[in-house]
C-alpha cells in the first residue's frame, strides 16, 4: 500500500503529514452530528467518498446492485447460511442501498445481520448433530465447492445436507490420516519397542472414524468459538462499510480504531508493548510466539504456549480475568506505553501457576525490516538486501524508515568489498511514498523518480534533489506477482533510467494508485459516540517517469522466469471495481550511463533462463497447481478420494526436485549481525534459515550471474560523488 497526503514542490521538505487533520482539505466544511453512530459513520464516510475519491462514483442503482451482492458473498460466502428465502426477503432492498446511503439509513444492515446472527446459531446445532453421526464413507456422492455458481438452499432439508457434505469431505483428510497411521501401525510399535514406551493399539474402521470427527467437530468448535462469537455487531458493520468503500476501488477501506492501531503498527515494524504474540484458543490467551529482542523474550520467565489468565497495571490493585475476553479486548490490557509494568498472571506449560512483571518496551518486529547478506561467487563479492516492505514510523520518520535502513545495509556491503548488489522486493507490497523516492535516490545521481496526478490537480513530479550517490555499482532487482505499489515505483523508476535489471515474474502486482488516510474524528463536532476510526481513500495516481501508469499493467520484468504463482490470478487486474489504465506526459530524465552494453547482459540472461531446467520444472508445477485449483467438484467415497489423493501425490513428486536444488553458494550476515548472534540466538537461526534458502533460490543465484555480466561491462567513469 502506497500513502500520499500532500507533496510539496521541493521535495527535500517535504513534511511527514500522512496524518493529517481531514481539517485540510477542501471539503470539511460540513458538519456531522448524528447521535446514532452506525448511521454517523455512513453519513461520514459517503460524504468522503463521493468527494475525496479520486473517480467517484455515482451512488445509483447500478452501485447499489454491486453493493448488495458483495457484501452477501462476504457474509456468507460458501452459503450456508442463508435461505432462498432469505435471499428474497433481501432482494427488495437489491436497488435501494443508494436510496439507503443518501438517508444514511441501516435498515439493510440491521435485517441481514440480525438474520445472519440467527441462522449462524442454528448452523452450530446443525454441525453438532451431523458430526455426532458416523459418515458412510462407501457411498458414492460428489461435493461440489463451486461457491459462485451454487445457489441458496430452498429448505432446511438441503441445508443440513449441504453442511454434511462439506464436514464430510472437511473430515476425510483427518479421516485418511489416521487410517494411513494404522497401516503404518507395526513400524510405529517396532519404534516405541525400542524406545521402551507403550505401544498403540489397533483401531477398528469404526473407532478412527469416530476419532476423525472428534477432530473435525473441535476444530470447527475452536473456529466458532475464538472467532465468530468473538465478532460483535460493530465487526459485521465493518463488513457492510466496506462493502460500499471497495466498489469506488479495491483499495479504498474503512479501519475500525483497533484495525488502523495494527496498520501503523504493521507499516512501523515496530509496536509498545511486551512483544508476544497472542493467540484465542478456547477462551484462553495463549503465547505463540515471543519476537527477539522484546521485553517477554528478555526476562526469560514467558514461554509459548504459556496461557495468560489475569493482567493487571502497575496502578491497579486487582487484575482482571481475561479468561473469555476477545482477543482485541485482551491485547489492549496486555500492550502498553514503553517503561510501564504489567503483570500477568500465567499458567505455565506444565500446569504451574506464576505471576510475572513485564517492563514494556518497543519492540521491533525485524522481519519487515531490511536484512541483508553478503556472498562470494567466482572470487567476486555480491551483496543481498531484502526488503519486506516499505516501511516508515510516521510519528518518527527520521527514526525509522526503510530508506535508511537499506542505506545503511549498503554501507556496510561496501566495507566487506561488494561489487554487485541485489535488492530483493519479491513478495513486498510496498508503503510509504517519501521513502521509495529516498530509497531510488542511492541509486542515481538526481531526478525525477515518480509523478503524481489527482483529479482537479496537475501532475507533480517527485525528484530525487541529493546529487550523490550510496551505491554506483551494478544493480539487479528482483520482482514478483506480490511485488506491488512502491515496490513497482522502484522497479520500474530503476528500469525507466536503464540503472538496474529487473528479473521476475512476466509482471508485478499493477498497484498504480496512491492513498490518503483520513481521521474521521476530525470530520465530528463534539463527538461522542467514541472513535470513529479512520477511511483509506484513493486519492491519486502515480505513473512512471516514462509517462506510463503500472495500474493493471504493472513493471514488466527484464528477464521473465516461471515462479509458482505464474498462473493464478493475483494481480491487481484480477481484482474488483480496480481504475483503469492510462498515461501521461514522460518526465524530463536521462538515462544512466554507468553501463554499457545494458540489453546484450539481459539477452544473456534470457537466454540462460531459457535452457534452466529448475525454472521449466517450476513452470511445469505452476501449471499443475492451477490445475488442481481449477478443481470444484470432490468425490465422498473414500475409496475415489484415496485414489484421486495417492495420484495426485504421484503427480507433486514430479517436483520434489524443486525444493532439492542448490547452488553451493555459501551466504553470511555481515559483522555487526553476527555479534548480535551471541546474545539473541532466535536471530541467529532466522538468518541461518533465510540464508539456507537463499543458496536454495534459482532466481537470486542468477541475480549473481548477470551481476557477474554487468561487472564485466561496468564503466568505470565515477558519474557522480558517491557518498557513505
Amino acid at each position: 500500500m502506497l500513502f500520499l497526503r500532500l507533496m510539496k514542490r521541493n521535495y527535500n521538505i517535504l513534511v511527514l503529514l500522512l496524518l493529517l487533520a481531514f481539517a485540510s482539505c477542501s471539503f470539511t466544511t460540513k458538519t456531522f452530528d448524528d447521535p446514532d453512530k452506525d448511521k454517523l459513520l455512513i453519513q461520514v464516510i459517503t460524504y468522503v467518498l463521493e468527494r475525496g475519491h479520486f473517480d467517484p462514483k455515482a451512488m445509483d442503482d447500478t452501485f447499489s446492485e454491486a453493493v448488495y451482492t458483495d457484501y452477501l458473498d462476504q457474509i456468507d460466502p460458501l452459503k450456508q447460511y442463508f435461505y432462498k428465502s432469505d435471499i428474497e426477503e433481501f432482494s427488495k432492498y437489491k436497488k435501494e442501498l443508494d436510496n439507503q446511503l443518501k438517508a444514511y439509513d441501516i435498515s439493510f444492515f440491521n435485517l441481514t445481520h440480525e438474520r445472519l446472527i440467527k441462522r449462524i446459531e442454528e448452523a452450530k446445532v446443525i454441525y453438532k448433530d451431523i458430526l455426532a453421526k458416523p459418515f458412510d464413507y462407501s457411498k458414492n456422492e460428489t461435493y461440489d465447492a463451486d461457491y459462485d455458481n451454487i445457489g441458496y438452499v430452498k429448505n432446511k432439508k438441503e441445508l443440513i445436507d449441504r453442511w454434511r457434505q462439506r464436514l464430510k469431505y472437511s473430515n476425510l483428510s483427518n479421516y485418511d490420516e489416521l487410517m494411513y497411521e494404522q497401516k503404518n501401525l507395526e513400524k510405529t510399535n517396532a519404534q516405541a519397542d525400542s524406545l521402551k514406551i507403550d505401544r498403540v493399539a489397533k483401531k477398528s474402521v469404526a473407532e478412527i472414524e469416530k476419532e476423525s470427527r472428534e477432530a473435525t467437530l473441535k476444530t470447527i468448535d475452536v473456529y466458532y468459538n475464538d472467532y465468530i462469537d468473538d465478532m460483535d455487531r460493530d465487526d459485521w458493520f465493518v463488513m457492510y462499510i466496506n462493502a460500499i468503500a471497495q466498489e469506488f476501488d479495491p483499495h479504498t477501506t474503512y479501519f475500525a480504531p483497533q484495525d488502523k492501531e495494527a496498520f501503523n503498527q504493521d507499516m512501523a515494524g515496530k509496536l509498545e508493548g511486551i512483544g508476544a504474540r497472542l493467540q484465542k484458543r478456547n477462551d484462553n490467551t495463549k503465547i505463540v510466539e515471543l519476537i527477539s529482542g522484546g521485553p517477554a523474550w528478555r526476562g526469560k520467565e514467558l514461554e509459548v504456549g504459556d496461557i495468560i489468565v489475569k493482567v493487571r497495571q502497575e496502578y491497579e490493585k486487582e487484575p482482571v480475568t481475561i479468561t473469555g475476553m476477545r482477543i482485541d479486548d485482551a491485547i489492549k490490557l496486555i500492550k502498553g506505553p514503553k517503561g510501564t509494568n504489567v503483570f500477568l498472571t500465567v499458567k505455565k506449560v506444565d500446569g504451574t501457576s506464576k505471576v510475572i512483571k513485564i517492563t514494556r518496551d518497543i519492540v521491533e518486529i525485524e522481519e519487515t525490516h531490511a536484512k541483508s547478506a553478503f556472498v562470494e561467487k567466482d572470487g567476486k563479492k555480491f551483496g543481498v538486501i531484502n526488503l519486506p516492505k516499505f516501511y516508515a514510523d510516521f510519528e518518527d520518520y527520521q527514526k525509522l524508515n526503510a530508506a535508511t535502513d537499506v542505506k545503511n545495509e549498503i554501507i556496510r556491503l561496501k566495507k566487506q568489498g561488494m561489487e554487485g548488489l541485489v535488492l530483493d522486493l519479491r513478495n513486498n507490497g510496498g508503503g510509504s511514498l517519501q521513502t521509495v523516492v529516498e530509497m531510488a535516490g542511492l541509486f542515481i545521481e538526481d531526478g525525477p523518480i515518480v509523478q503524481v496526478r489527482s483529479t482537479q490537480n496537475p501532475k507533480e513530479v517527485l525528484n530525487d534533489t541529493d546529487k550523490s550517490i550510496v551505491w554506483d555499482g551494478p544493480l539487479v532487482i528482483l520482482v514478483n506477482e506480490f511485488s506491488a505499489s512502491a515496490s513497482e515505483i522502484m522497479a520500474a523508476a530503476m528500469q525507466d533510467y536503464k540503472r538496474a535489471i529487473i528479473i521476475g515474474s512476466k509482471q508485478t502486482y499493477g498497484k498504480g494508485t496512491v492513498q490518503s488516510f483520513y481521521d474521521l474524528n476530525d470530520m465530528v463536532r463534539n463527538n461522542k459516540e467514541g472513535d470513529l476510526g479512520a477511511l483509506k481513500v484513493t486519492r491519486q495516481k502515480y505513473y512512471r517517469i516514462n509517462g506510463g501508469s503500472v495500474q493493471l499493467e504493472g513493471v514488466k520484468s527484464d528477464v521473465i522466469v516461471p515462479d509458482r504463482f505464474s498462473f493464478i490470478d493475483i494481480g491487481e487486474k484480477d481484482q474488483k471495481n480496480p481504475l483503469s489504465w492510462d498515461e501521461i506526459d514522460a518526465a524530463d530524465y536521462k538515462l544512466w550511463e554507468g553501463y554499457f552494453d545494458y540489453d546484450t547482459t539481459i539477452k544473456m540472461s534470457n537466454e540462460r533462463m531459457k535452457n534452466n531446467e529448475q525454472l521449466k520444472l517450476i513452470a511445469d508445477n505452476a501449471q499443475w497447481v492451477r490445475a488442481r485449483m481449477d478443481e470444484k467438484t470432490y468425490p465422498l467415497n473414500y475409496e475415489e478420494y484415496k485414489a484421486q489423493l495417492d495420484a495426485n501425490e504421484t503427480e507433486s513428486k514430479t517436483f520434489d526436485k524443486i525444493g532439492e536444488y542448490k547452488t553451493n553458494l555459501t551466504y553470511e550476515s555481515l559483522p555487526y549481525e553476527q555479534q548480535l548472534f551471541e546474545q539473541d540466538t532466535v536471530l541467529r537461526d532466522k538468518r541461518q534459515r533465510w540464508h539456507e534458502s537463499l543458496s536454495k533460490d534459482v532466481y537470486v543465484e542468477e541475480a549473481l550471474h548477470v551481476l557477474e555480466d554487468l561487472k564485466t561491462s561496468y564503466n568505470i567513469k565515477k558519474i557522480a560523488t558517491v557518498k557513505d
